[in-house]
């Protein structure tokens, strides 16, 4: 035990440490003497209690762990989707949340890590042989679709676009054939080309495929002035993100947070006060943090000689990468809102859960890649 606590990886603790003490203060920025304020309290109080399943995670053999509990975590994610489905919290027209006590937990979000096992499992036992259509990609595509489209009916487009991401960083580094990957490229294309056509030469039936309030927002993302006060969210996030300029109008003082103008911003928003309080020159320390991160966890998936391990990482990088461009774009204007916590600073018990844990798989192949 002793050798592998002292393999943990020092630089992950200490780009998660800097996250907690980053977050809460952004977090605390964005409730100031608002309702919401002492959220950065529980902030520090989540992201500390956190830190011991990491600790936890990376002593223990993740290829136990991916042995015996992939499936059952996959499976008790479909039972917690399906009862969002029928009893789930219904907030702002999405159904997504279960209430246990006083807190919400959303069950997509564990639902990432279930894919990403149970996918490294399913990859692990073909030993870098090519991959068969019929016998590991169509499973595997079930075992997607499935969450996928349940998480997709809540609805919450942002979350579902997730398990794709995860599914393709992860047959990227498989032996997966290039018929197989033309044969992807090309459906993809189509299916982008139908929905394109149906959307502007046969809207009613496009309007039939996609739930009222993704049909608004992909609306004023492709048409800005068919209605400004949809746009009104998107629009004071990049006023705001551009009024900080080069340093930022400093900690706050954003006159947009301030004024209440950006919503959810110690959640889904939260890059908005990033932007607007510390300009250019913040941002571009949370993304050399984040670049770090990724950069350390890519050197772990290089440097370990077990697959299983490999697949792992390779799918928690993908989960990261996507919610930490998805989230800025949308506040950048590139991609429509969705729902999506920007990670590790983003307010939000399940996702801080999910990416914790997360972090404690990989530490865990880093621990036990020599053993």
């Amino acid at each position: 035990m002793l050798q592998k606590i002292k393999r943990i990886d020092i630089p992950i603790i200490i780009i998660l440490i800097i996250f907690m003490f980053l977050s809460s203060i952004v977090i605390y920025s964005a409730t100031f003497e608002t309702r919401y304020a002492g959220l950065h309290s529980s902030n520090y109080t989540i992201f500390g209690v956190l830190f011991i399943p990491i600790i936890v995670l990376s002593i223990l053999d993740y290829r136990i762990l991916v042995k015996h509990f992939s499936y059952i975590l996959y499976g008790v994610g479909i039972l917690l989707l399906l009862y969002v489905h029928f009893n789930g919290v219904n907030l702002n027209g999405s159904r997504r949340w279960i209430n246990i006590g006083s807190m919400a937990f959303q069950p997509s979000e564990i639902m990432k890590l279930a894919v990403i096992m149970v996918l490294a499992k399913w990859l692990k036992a073909r030993y870098e042989q090519p991959l068969r259509f019929v016998k590991d990609l169509l499973p595997m595509c079930a075992l997607v679709g499935v969450p996928f489209f349940m998480v997709l009916q809540q609805p919450d487009l942002g979350t579902s676009i997730v398990f794709i991401c995860i599914f393709v960083g992860m047959l990227w580094i498989a032996n997966i054939q290039w018929k197989h990957i033309l044969a992807g490229t090309l459906t993809v294309a189509v299916v982008i080309t139908v929905i394109t056509i149906l959307y502007f030469y046969n809207f009613e039936m496009f309007s039939k495929i996609v739930k009222p309030h993704q049909m608004s927002r992909i609306q004023t993302f492709i048409d800005p002035l068919s209605d400004p006060d949809k746009m009104w969210h998107v629009d004071n996030s990049i006023h705001a993100i551009a009024s900080g300029q080069l340093m930022g109008e400093g900690f706050l003082q954003g006159s947009l947070i301030r004024g209440g103008f950006i919503p959810y911003s110690y959640a889904d928003s939260i890059f908005v006060v990033i932007g607007e309080e510390f300009g250019f020159v913040g941002v571009s320390v949370l993304l050399l943090f984040y670049f770090i991160l990724i950069y350390r966890m890519v050197i772990i998936t290089l440097q370990t000689k077990d697959l299983e391990g490999r697949y792992l990482v390779v799918g928690i990088i993908s989960m990261l990468t996507l919610q930490i461009f998805q989230n800025i774009a949308m506040h950048i204007g590139i991609m429509p809102l969705t729902g999506i916590a920007l990670p590790f600073i983003s307010y939000g018990g399940s996702s801080l859960l999910t990416n914790m844990l997360a972090m404690g798989l990989v530490l865990s192949v880093k621990t036990n890649n020599r053993i």
